[in-house]
């Protein structure tokens, strides 16, 4: 039944009774009370509910500097508990008591989800978002996540999740997800969590094929042929889409990977190769910047002149300029390999790929001719390298020294003359 907008009101004295009750059985009723209230709510609605949050439950500074004086004067445990108790926002504990609710996680996570939006307007929330990533970051810890194969014939429910969720390359219906689930060269795993058990967290969708691939079109075309299983050598991971946006910077998508190769080598012992293709997708944002600011190095006059072709529609079917190929792929491994904020790669796929231990392994030509493909990057995709022998030495030298692991071909892209 649907609540007035009186009743909505009272979620604020909701969660005061919820923040202040003892017992578990009044808790566990008060917060689906909660949880069904927040579900009511429009837009203008959550936003001042957040703002009671950021007003009425912060931490007591006084409190805090008690409980460190006692901690600094005494290095005691119970100082110790003191102080940690007293640093700990009462948000947390408003939200671990909302969490008791049966749809307490998933509200929860769909808090954090209503918040980033709101927050992009507002920072004065940014302490309520910090106490929300504190929380589901423990509890979407990977040793909480089950993982799954998910397969044609995988509940409904999650099957057409798979279609809303897919990030990289949309998937075109459902004969489409048929090819990418249900044929003997393909495989689809995912993270699930026990309080999400039909909501896929993170799904990566995998070819199995004879060689490390050059184009998504290729592994994305139908087929109706026999496949040999024992040519196929290489995993191909091809897209890899977060589906929770509630969990974003809440990172499991590299453990997902290194379980996946663990899987799939028990299950198909002559698999020798993982690697990914994957897509660059700051790179057109970043080259139409250097492109219009005379003042930038990278690129000279004349080559300035080159990337004009790039405003034709449909270039690349009519572009059979090799001057501006070795021009594009030279730009697009600069992009990856020296181009930063921090010391991070610019690109955010780079970022969480090289963090993962992967290498850059090789730039492939007009390997997405899609319209996003072509939008993003050019129809450039990278294919990132999973040797498992390597993965923790590339770990550390790119957290620790900054070094980005890559063949000796990718660092000849960067002088690379037509």
């Amino acid at each position: 039944m649907r609540r007035s907008p009186q009743e909505k009101e009272g979620i604020a004295a909701l969660c005061k009774q919820l923040y202040s009750n003892k017992g578990e059985a009044l808790g566990i009723a008060l917060a689906d009370e909660v949880a069904r209230a927040y579900s009511t709510l429009d837009p203008e609605q959550k936003t001042a509910f957040f703002h009671t949050l950021a007003d009425d439950y912060n931490p007591d500074p006084e409190l805090i500097h008690q409980c460190a004086e006692a901690y600094r004067d005494s290095h005691s445990l119970s100082a110790y508990r003191s102080l940690a108790r007293a640093i700990e926002s009462p948000r947390q504990t408003l939200f671990r008591r909302i969490n008791m609710a049966p749809s307490g996680t998933r509200t929860v996570v769909s808090m954090r989800e209503d918040l980033l939006q709101i927050m992009t307007d507002d920072d004065a929330l940014s302490a309520v978002d910090d106490d929300l990533q504190h929380l589901l970051s423990s509890w979407f810890n990977p040793g909480f996540l089950k993982l799954k194969t998910m397969d044609w014939h995988s509940p409904a429910i999650i099957l057409e999740k798979l279609i809303e969720y897919e990030a990289v390359h949309e998937m075109q219906g459902w004969d489409d997800l048929r090819r990418r689930l249900d044929a003997t060269d393909r495989r689809c795993f995912g993270f699930f969590h026990p309080a999400l058990p039909e909501e896929p967290l993170i799904f990566v969708e995998v070819a199995l094929v004879p060689a490390v691939s050059r184009s998504v079109q290729a592994i994305l075309a139908p087929h109706d042929g026999e496949v040999d299983q024992q040519s196929l050598n290489t995993a191909i991971f091809y897209s890899i889409s977060n589906c929770q946006n509630g969990l974003r910077g809440i990172s499991f998508g590299n453990f997902l990977i290194k379980q996946v190769v663990m899987q799939l080598k028990q299950e198909l012992p002559q698999l020798q190769h993982f690697a990914t293709l994957s897509p660059v997708p700051g790179f057109m944002k970043w080259l139409n910047t250097i492109r219009f600011d005379e003042s930038q190095k990278v690129i000279s006059e004349d080559e300035r002149s080159k990337l004009i072709a790039l405003d034709t529609p449909g270039w690349h079917l009519h572009s059979s300029d090799e001057a501006l190929k070795v021009l594009l792929m030279r730009l697009c491994a600069h992009y990856l390999l020296l181009e930063k904020r921090e010391k991070a790669p610019l690109d955010p796929v780079a970022s969480f790929h090289l963090g993962n231990g992967a290498s850059i392994a090789g730039l492939n030509w007009l390997g997405d001719t899609s319209s996003k493909g072509l939008e993003q990057s050019a129809g450039i995709l990278v294919n990132y390298q999973y040797d498992l022998d390597e993965v923790e030495q590339h770990h550390e030298q790119f957290f620790n020294p900054g070094e980005i692991a890559c063949t000796p071909a990718i660092r000849r892209l960067l002088t690379a003359q037509p």
